[in-house]
């Protein structure tokens, strides 16, 4: 077994949320010096991370002092890896890698096999589905990454050992991720995310497809023009639509959806749990992926439609009036809110707005079009949003999500839906979309009740 590449070095960990604070606890138990640097470091932020490792020294200041006797920097997902410091560390010869890269050189010593998700949108929601999948079909299954336990707190918690890991990476984590070998992986789609950590949407792209480095079997999708430019020769390839018959694909032309691979009809949409057609597509993309590595399909057809879905992902929160109240808080850029507003088949009063991150918000005109019945604005961004519709139904600017949902309401008709899916980061108004959940939720209840 070769030595692990940190080993006997001087490793700077950079960015101490989470993610960072599972290095400092993986690498003091290794054999290298390590110490933890973050910009503003709080007192009582460092009072919490000294009584988790205590024998490491914890820095603020000048990241490029810091990195003076450095070996390797290991950037947590939150730390912008292109800042001139690290890009000047990299020049001199300075390794930089995140946890993920850690990771794939552990788990490359063992005989497990990697499932690997990213995209701009759907990436929780088909590694919750993927590792569900594993699990009920007998396998010891560890789900981590950027669905929120670190990967490296998996791997210590299991103590290496799992049948399959399942993983959740986001472009930050596969910007520091060289060798990941995965048995199955899958670029879900792009659209215009994390721009301000970007030059452009090619160079999001790009991130995206160190995912695929290795052999295993690529798991794409046949609409996305960048997703189709991501097929490796001599690699295994499954593709999977909602426009045409693939691999892995929807009927659109039958009025009952049915799930289909090849010719081989699975499912219908309605058979499955989970709403929208953009469900339909992610529980194909799940079923290719346990496939990849074996799992029969008779076995998984009938765990697909046991899978309830993800709390704020267009998630029913409940009725009033014969109106539908759906909660999409996850939905944090125009991708998602797109798919959201495509996989619902009713009239729908959109509420949207918040923290913009530099996105084109003009692909909401073409999903609103024709089925928008209102469109309702919160925070900062609002009016970034409004200036790129062009619609024939009201769009209202609202103080408040409680606003929002009030007048969406007093906007919508029976057999309508208000869906808030805002296509914005929560930080402007909420703690986190989860925070936003719980006002609309909220305001739900008082509507509902008064």
């Amino acid at each position: 077994m070769s030595k692990p590449s940190w080993q006997n070095k001087h490793i700077v960990v950079a960015g101490l949320g989470s993610s960072g604070v599972s290095m400092l606890r993986f690498f003091q138990s290794q054999e290298c010096t390590v110490q933890g640097y973050d910009a503003k470091l709080s007192a009582e932020r460092r009072a919490e991370i000294a009584a988790q490792c205590p024998d490491i020294e914890l820095v603020d200041g000048s990241l490029a002092q810091v990195l003076q006797d450095a070996d390797i920097l290991a950037v947590s997902p939150g730390f912008p890896s292109r800042q001139p410091e690290v890009q000047a560390f990299a020049a001199r010869g300075g390794k930089v890698v995140g946890d993920v890269e850690i990771f794939a050189q552990l788990v490359a010593q063992t005989d497990a096999k990697v499932l690997a998700i990213t995209g701009s949108n759907g990436k929780t929601t088909v590694t919750s589905l993927t590792g569900f999948l594993c699990e009920q079909s007998g396998l010891k299954t560890v789900v981590a990454g950027n669905i929120g336990l670190p990967v490296l707190d998996a791997w210590m918690q299991n103590q290496g050992q799992a049948d399959v890991w399942v993983l959740e990476l986001s472009s930050f984590q596969l910007d520091t991720t060289s060798s990941l070998q995965a048995s199955a992986a899958t670029v879900l789609n792009i659209s215009e995310d994390h721009l301000d950590r970007y030059d452009d949407l090619l160079d999001y792209a790009h991130s995206k497809t160190h995912i695929f480095t290795g052999s295993g079997v690529q798991v794409l999708n046949a609409d996305d023009a960048l997703c189709l430019a991501m097929a490796r020769p001599n690699r295994e390839v499954k593709w999977f639509s909602l426009q045409k018959p693939s691999d892995y694909w929807v009927d659109v032309q039958d009025a009952t959806l049915p799930l289909k691979a090849g010719e081989d009809m699975l499912l219908k949409a309605q058979d499955l749990a989970l709403t929208g057609l953009h469900n339909a597509a992610n529980a194909l993309v799940a079923l290719a992926l346990c496939e990849a590595i074996g799992l029969p399909r008779a076995g998984l057809l009938p765990l697909l439609t046991q899978f309830k879905g993800l709390p704020h992902r267009v998630e029913t929160i409940g009725f009033y009036q014969d109106v539908q109240f759906i909660d999409d808080s996850k939905g944090t850029n125009v991708g998602a809110t797109c798919a959201a507003l495509q996989g619902l088949q009713q009239p729908i009063v959109l509420i949207a707005g918040g923290l913009g991150k530099g996105q084109d918000f003009s692909p909401l005109q073409d999903a609103l079009l024709h089925k928008a019945r209102a469109v309702m604005l919160i925070g900062r961004d609002a009016a970034h949003i409004e200036a790129a519709l062009q619609l024939d139904v009201p769009v209202v600017r609202c103080e408040s999500l409680e606003a929002a949902t009030q007048q969406g309401f007093a906007l919508a008709q029976a057999g309508d839906a208000v869906l808030l899916s805002p296509a914005c980061a929560s930080m402007d108004m909420f703690r986190d979309y989860a925070h936003r959940s719980e006002v609309f939720i909220e305001a739900f209840k008082e509507l509902s009740q008064a």
